[in-house]
């Protein structure tokens, strides 16, 4: 069984306060108030509660850490501390719609030793309210699931494999290069899948449900939890141009070792067409 780190612990506790909230919210979808973030971007009083809920659990547990947060912005913390990054409801489309797929995402990342900037991500949970499913992660200690170790798909042919992806909607990513992409993949994977919360599409190439996924125009608070949930399973987790970063989000693409080789020159493919 596994030893759950104590950061790990304060991370779950925050999100499973907002989920319970947010699993009243949504079984009350059709009353939220609504209001417009931007074009087919909605942010609903549940998102906004959730975030609170978070915010404050978190800022109890540690309140000389710092916060980026997908509504509240960057909240600067002492010098030399690490930060959280906080997703209160990825998936807010499919919540306001009444879809049972969605997630809190919330990640450790540290800054840099000399002070430049921020560094890796060393904690991260994604939590599915509905399912009641935790996935979590600490550097070096693996990926899990509750506390069942988590181990990326082992499939080493494209057309045995279940890829996830993000499709561009308006006002976020770009149709034409997404296009370009799924045209090469299509035709060689055994399926593609979009469900619409890149934090669980991480977390489930993690656990081996998808063998693969790749999106771009992603946000930080999106792919933070989920791109060390790939990493601590054993996959990989890379840019376009196959270079890993702290944070992959305005280009991802995941899988093991030998299908995201084979995605990657898919992609690079598809791109120089």
């Amino acid at each position: 069984m596994a030893v759950v780190p104590g950061i790990v612990r304060v991370m779950e506790k925050a999100a499973r306060k907002a989920g319970q909230r947010l699993r009243r919210d949504f079984g009350e979808v059709e009353h939220l108030q609504v209001s417009k973030k931007g074009p087919a971007d909605f942010v609903s009083k549940a998102d906004q509660r959730a975030e609170r809920t978070i915010w404050d659990e978190l800022r109890a547990a540690r309140p000389d850490w710092g916060f980026l947060m997908e509504e509240g912005g960057e909240i600067e913390g002492e010098a030399g501390k690490p930060r959280f990054i906080v997703d209160p409801l990825d998936g807010t489309s499919n919540f306001l719609h009444g879809i049972p797929h969605f997630a809190i995402s919330i990640a450790v990342q540290e800054p840099k030793l000399d002070g430049s900037g921020w560094g890796e991500v060393t904690s991260g949970i994604v939590y599915q309210p509905v399912t009641d499913e935790s996935y979590w992660a600490e550097k070096t200690r693996g990926a899990w699931l509750h506390d069942r170790r988590l181990r990326v798909s082992s499939r080493r042919h494209l057309d045995e494999s279940l890829i996830a992806t993000g499709i561009p909607f308006a006002g976020r990513g770009d149709s034409a290069e997404w296009s370009k992409i799924y045209a090469e993949l299509a035709s060689t994977v055994a399926g593609i899948r979009r469900f619409g919360a890149a934090s669980l599409d991480l977390a489930w190439v993690a656990s081996g449900r998808f063998d693969g996924y790749w999106e771009s125009g992603l946000a930080p608070w999106d792919s933070a939890a989920g791109c060390l949930l790939v990493r601590e399973a054993g996959g990989f987790v890379t840019d376009w141009r196959g270079q890993s970063q702290p944070i992959c989000d305005a280009q991802v693409l995941a899988g093991n070792d030998v299908l995201h080789s084979r995605l990657h020159k898919a992609l690079v493919g598809a791109l120089k067409k």
